[in-house]
């Protein structure tokens, strides 16, 4: 099933780096894989089914022999921008929401990543990097806990499209409900720790939570969509953490719409469960796609037969540089195009319905849930 013609609205991403960050062959392969470890950059990516797929794929847009160094040696020879712009076209990706919590000297800023992309881009609100700034500006548990209230409640008429947590990086999914005197105590330690440290990350799991909640109830209120990591993701990230069943004790108690990022994997059965229980959860395929190549469609697979279409949405989590993106966009749209012809050979579906369920997976859910244009 041929679904190119469908656009899609990529919710949720990280900005592209400037094109200096992915020149030489080690910057390059370090993307194709979660891992740090550089042993595995330089001996192992190599051996990668994405990454070899990828040098393919690219050699043929491209034009050139499908190796690395022809790759780079090409794709040196197009300007950053021309290059970019293509790869988003034929992606076919018509929005983006991005999330800026991580950062560096060679990240684009969102200003420029409106002026660089051929698509809408609008901006996601990173919990914790919101969190780790006011806790260095602000003396007093209080002053601080009121100001990240207030930076939520004007998260959307500052533009924002959508809150994020990383709460499965730092203490876990399994989010205790709130309590002011620890939390107050862990913000001490934590005010110290940034004091000593020009780095800290907020990682005390009594202020973590406390915060994650007032963010949840915030989100209930306004609507305002609240991303959760799920699932694998960089080094430090503790699986056992971070399987999405743990939240919920907070889906059970509230009604803010949330959104189950990177389907959980290799928990997305877990995932796929919750978004078919609760009408406010929401399941995302990114991350997911593209690492897990020829998996991409038993996982479709399993989701769509648990999940309503409904509350299935694709996405790329692409970061670094704009090849991810394209990528992403490629192996997602075979994976969802194999099982829906499968469904209809099965005549699960009809064709009719099999190219809807595209629509609202790769489009449509996500302009509704967060209600942009």
């Amino acid at each position: 099933m041929d679904l190119n013609k469908i656009p899609i609205v990529d919710h949720h991403a990280h900005p592209l780096s400037r094109a200096a960050a992915t020149t030489g062959a080690e910057t390059f392969r370090q993307w194709f894989t979660e891992s740090t470890d550089p042993e595995i950059h330089h001996r192992h990516v190599p051996n990668v089914l994405f990454f070899r797929t990828a040098i393919r794929w690219l050699a043929e847009a491209l034009d050139c022999a499908p190796t690395l160094e022809d790759v780079l040696e090409a794709r040196a020879g197009i300007p950053y921008e021309s290059w970019t712009r293509t790869l988003f076209e034929q992606a076919n990706i018509q929005l983006l929401l991005c999330d800026y919590g991580y950062s560096g000297q060679q990240v684009f800023s969102h200003k420029e990543m409106k002026a660089l992309l051929p698509c809408e881009v609008r901006p996601i609100l990173r919990l914790e990097t919101l969190a780790e700034d006011l806790i260095r500006r602000h003396n007093t548990f209080e002053d601080m806990v009121e100001d990240f209230v207030q930076h939520i409640r004007k998260a959307r008429s500052d533009g924002y499209a959508a809150l994020k947590s990383i709460i499965a990086y730092r203490s876990g999914l399994a989010i205790a409900p709130p309590a002011k005197k620890p939390a107050r105590r862990a913000f001490d330690a934590t005010k110290a720790e940034a004091a000593q440290n020009r780095r800290f990350r907020l990682t005390d799991k009594p202020l973590c939570d406390y915060l994650v909640w007032l963010a949840v109830q915030e989100s209930e209120h306004q609507q305002l969509p609240l991303q959760f990591h799920t699932g694998f993701g960089d080094q430090d990230a503790d699986l056992l953490r971070a399987n999405p069943l743990h939240l919920r004790s907070v889906i059970e108690n509230s009604r803010a719409p949330i959104v189950l990022l990177h389907a959980g994997w290799p928990y997305y059965r877990e995932a796929a469960h919750l978004a078919a229980l609760y009408p406010h959860v929401w399941l995302d395929l990114s991350l997911a796609i593209p690492f897990a190549t020829v998996g991409i469609p038993a996982m479709i697979r399993d989701v769509l037969g648990m999940a309503p279409f409904s509350k299935v949405m694709f996405a790329t989590d692409a970061f670094t540089m704009p090849e991810i993106y394209w990528l992403a966009a490629r192996w997602g749209r075979w994976g969802l195009g194999r099982v829906l012809e499968e469904m209809v050979d099965d005549t699960f579906l009809d064709a009719d319905e099999a190219y809807e369920a595209a629509r609202q997976l790769l489009s449509e859910n996500a302009l509704e849930l967060y209600g942009v244009e």
